[in-house]
Formats: C-alpha cells, structure tokens, sequence
C-alpha cells in the first residue's frame, strides 16, 4: 500500500475509534504507531514510541496548561461560583430577565477560570436553576442560559483548548489568549440580545421580580469576587502587556488562586486535596492526548496526505472563503458526533495548513474552529452541555432543553459569521501586542 492510502486507512480508523468512545489519547497512540510501523518499519515506529512521550511531557511550554487548569480548579472548590451569580443577580437581577442575563454573566466568568465545560455548566446549573425556577422562570429559558454560558469557557482566556491549538499548530499562544477576548465578549452580547427578544416575545419566560438590590448591597456582594477579577486582569493583561509569557501567567494566576483561598480562609483540606485531585486528572488526560497527537502527527507527516491535500486545495479555482465554508461545515458535521478535543486532534494537522495557505491568519482560524465546535456542545446527538444539564435538572424532559437553547445556537452561528465577516475583530489585540 501506498503512504498516502495508509494515511487515510489511518485517519478512518481514528474516527471510528473516537465513535467507539475509546480515550482519545489511547486511539491517537495507536493509530500513529500503527501507521508508522506499516510505512517506515516497526524498529522506527516503536522507537517513535519510546521517545515521543519524553519529548512531549519535558517541553517548557506545556507548563502553562497543568497551572491554569490548577489556579482553575483551586477557585472552583472554594466556592467562586456562588459569589459570582450573587454579585451578577444584585446588580441587573430586578430586569425583566436578569436572572437568565446574570447567568450568562456568571458562566462565562466562572467557565473562563475554570477552563472547563462540564464543570462550569454543572457547577452554575446547581446554583441558578433553583433560583430561575424560584421566580418562575421557564425551564427551556433557563437551562438554555446554563448551556449557553458554559461554551464560553474555551473561548475566554485562559483557554486551555486554545492553548492546546498553539501547541499543536506552532501559532502563539498568547496571541490566541488575547484573541479570544473580543469574540467572547460579543458572544455575551448576543446571548443577551438573545434572550431579550424571546422575553419581548413571550414576556412568560420570565416574570418581572419585584425586589431590587439597594447600592450598598450591590458593592458589597463585588467583595468576595473583585481579588477574581484582578487575578485575572493581571495574569491575560500581563501576556497582553509583554510583562509574563503564558506560563509565567499561568503560574501568577496559581499562586494567586493560592493565596486568594488562603486568605479569605476557603482552603480547606478537603477542597486542596480534592483541587489537586481534579488538576493531576485532567493534566494527566491531555498530556496522554498531546502526546498521542504528536505521534499522529508523525505518522500523517510521512503519509504525506497534509502536503498532498494542501497542494490539491491551493490550486483549486475557487474562493478561499467558499473553501474556508466547507471546512467548517465538515467540523460543524463532526462536532454533531465527536467531542471538541478529538476533533482538533483529528483535524489540525490537515485543516491548518491549507487555511494558512489560503491566506488566512492562523489564530484567527483558531477562534473560528473553536465557535463551530462550541456549537456541537448544544446540538443533538452528542450535546454534551445539555446531558450534563439534564443530569442536574431531573425533572426537565432533555427534548425541552434542546428545544429551548436552539436560539442560542442561532445566535452562535451569527457570531461565527461576524467574525468571518470582519477577521479585525479577532485579530485587533494580537496585532496590537505583536506591535
């Protein structure tokens, strides 16, 4: 068999396997060592094997993902959720939808620090549902707002999937730290908007609340959360200033989780063990998939398909945009059945050097790839964000959930095309710090 039949063999079998449900890590190890075996020999292949995991897990630059995910978890287990829904409701709570507004708010804070999806929408739907549905908040507005909040996470510095993108890709990873800042902050919006025009349309999804928050209340609850705050201007306004690297950042940002929690006399033992638990786990998970995605790398590199199908898509008489559009509605496809995490993995190697040859800025493709795959967390089949949901809200039938967050698919999609439409948006701050 030819190299490049083997790797597209190879790239079939890795789908199947990420189908199959099998660790993402273990099917990128295999699939690469196999592959390699079958073109250079079993001797190189395992050799391949034995140096790769060293190489990967000794490079500097890979520090910044265990110390933002460990600054994330410490802040999480010290109860920063709660604080944050409690500071958002005072201040616009009493608004005709403030409640599903303040939501937003609160995940896509507390989603930011914690990196996490699944932690974020479980943590924030355990705190808010109970009090939307207190005031009577429709059940299909308000865990539409947990899921909606809980994508911006991964686009929102400190981004460890974006991070985990520059790593794969060679891009600059603070660059694609502050690129995420802009598109986010108009993700909000348009949530907000969003949930706007379907209470203007049905004014039932939530009732007015009567009670406002006097201003002494509304300052006093930013107490517990504006040392967050400043955490986090410091560390991603330290990479935008040129004062920190991402590790750096990444380790100010943990020392001041740290000291935060000891301070305000939140670090238990318990929510220590159980915050390094959490950061040694997850580490460990995308160390074992950078890993097995350098290998695959490898393996696709000798396969020649990447220079293959770059050299085929350069060529081709088309726009770079109607290209650029059927690459994302294959990851679109893909993220209907595929987590986001595989997907980059299955995918980068490939996709990132035909966009770059076509023109396009690289970190700006990585903030567009990651609001297509954003979009696979609230879709069916796979819709990881509402089976999360539905996990905590019980009583909620999962067709109800879907049913309500399609608008914020909708206004998910309306981003995307902003940012595709004016690329400056993405790439302002970037330019701004390269310069």
């Amino acid at each position: 068999m030819s190299p490049e039949l083997i790797g597209v063999l190879g790239l079939i079998l890795l789908l199947i396997l990420f189908l199959l449900k099998i660790p993402v890590g273990i099917a990128l190890l295999v699939v690469g060592l196999v592959g390699t075996g079958l073109i250079r020999g079993w001797d190189i292949a395992l050799l391949q094997l034995g140096r790769t995991p060293f190489d990967t897990a000794f490079s500097y630059s890979l520090s910044v993902i265990p110390l933002f995910i460990l600054m994330g978890m410490v802040l999480s287990y010290c109860g920063l959720g709660r604080d944050l829904y409690k500071a958002v409701d005072n201040w616009i709570g009493h608004v005709r939808g403030g409640l599903a507004m303040a939501t937003i708010g609160t995940a896509a804070i507390f989603s930011a620090i914690s990196g996490s999806v699944n932690a974020t929408t479980a943590t924030v739907a355990k705190i808010t549902l109970p009090e939307m549905e207190k005031y009577n908040y429709k059940p299909t507005l308000s865990t539409a707002c947990v899921a909606a909040g809980g994508t911006l996470g991964i686009l929102i510095p400190p981004s460890v999937i974006l991070i985990l993108y520059g790593i794969l890709t060679g891009e600059n990873i603070g660059a694609l730290l502050i690129a995420g800042i802009i598109p986010g902050i108009l993700q909000i919006i348009l949530f907000v908007i969003t949930i706007a025009i379907l209470i203007r349309r049905n004014p039932d999804l939530a009732p007015a609340r009567a009670e406002k928050a006097t201003m002494t209340k509304r300052f006093t609850s930013l107490k517990p959360v504006w040392p967050i705050l400043a955490l986090f201007i410091i560390s991603v306004g330290g990479i935008y200033a040129g004062i920190f690297t991402p590790t750096e950042a990444a380790g100010v940002g943990a020392f001041g989780a740290f000291l935060f929690a000891f301070v305000t006399r939140r670090l238990t033992f318990k929510n220590l063990r159980d915050s390094l638990d959490d950061t040694v786990r997850l580490t460990a998970m995308i160390f074992l998939i950078l890993i097995g995605a350098n290998l695959f790398s490898q393996f696709l590199t000798i396969s020649r398909i990447p220079v293959e199908v770059t050299n085929y898509v350069s060529g081709l008489d088309v726009s770079p945009y109607i290209i650029l559009f059927l690459i994302l509605v294959v990851l679109f496809i893909l993220g209907l059945f595929i987590e986001g995490l595989s997907i980059f993995v299955l995918t980068l190697s490939i996709l990132h050097p035909i966009v770059t040859s076509l023109g396009f800025d690289g970190v700006w493709f990585g903030v567009i790839m990651v609001m297509v795959v954003n979009i696979g967390l609230l879709t069916p089949p796979l819709g990881v964000s509402i089976f999360v949901i539905k996990g905590v809200a019980k009583d909620v039938p999962i067709q109800t959930i879907f049913r309500g967050v399609t608008p914020m698919v909708i206004a998910m999609i309306v981003c995307t095309a902003i940012l595709i439409a004016f690329p400056q948006i993405v790439t302002f701050l970037p330019d701004l710090m390269r310069n």
